[in-house]
């Protein structure tokens, strides 16, 4: 849930600048997910031919764990690790990795609140769902006070903390 509701929400900020954003997760979104708001545009291959000024991996460790697009992925311009695993390898260009973060999720929120973008329902219902997943649902250890701030802000802007749960 982190992982994919981290992807779409960053990707459909991406597009509020008018970038040409390709959501892309190897895996196949499990049906518990796929109610989140543009889950159709997630692709599980990158074609071999493709071509991109940057890439950001997101909730990810280690760069082998993206699949067989590895080496589409490494041929960017600009590769970008966004995660909170303590375990992650610190690889790409830029790092922004925050180990206290409750999730990815929450990076990705303080991410789009510092580039001033607006938060809809959408992205704030892949928000909160990213948050809500990685905690055990507000149950495990790194539920901390921004995850309940944050999931409370998202409510606001239009989640539906029934309809995540369920």
């Amino acid at each position: 849930g982190d992982a994919i509701g981290s992807l779409i929400a960053l990707g459909l900020s991406l597009d509020a600048l008018d970038k040409n954003v390709t959501l892309c997760n190897e895996s196949p979104i499990p049906a518990v997910y796929r109610f989140l708001p543009s889950v159709g545009r997630v692709r599980r291959r990158l074609p071999p031919e493709a071509a991109y000024d940057v890439v950001v991996v997101l909730d990810c460790g280690d760069l082998q764990r993206v699949g067989r697009s590895v080496s589409i992925i490494t041929r960017a311009q600009v590769l970008i690790n966004i995660d909170h695993h303590t375990t992650n390898s610190y690889f790409g260009d830029f790092q922004l990795i925050d180990t206290s973060a409750c999730a990815t999720a929450e990076i990705v929120y303080r991410l789009i609140r510092k580039m001033a973008l607006p938060i809809d329902r959408e992205i704030a219902t892949s928000l909160y769902t990213g948050i809500f997943t990685d905690t055990g649902s507000f149950r495990f250890s790194n539920t901390n006070q921004a995850a309940f701030a944050i999931c409370a802000e998202m409510i606001g802007r239009g989640a539906d903390p029934y309809q995540i749960a369920q």
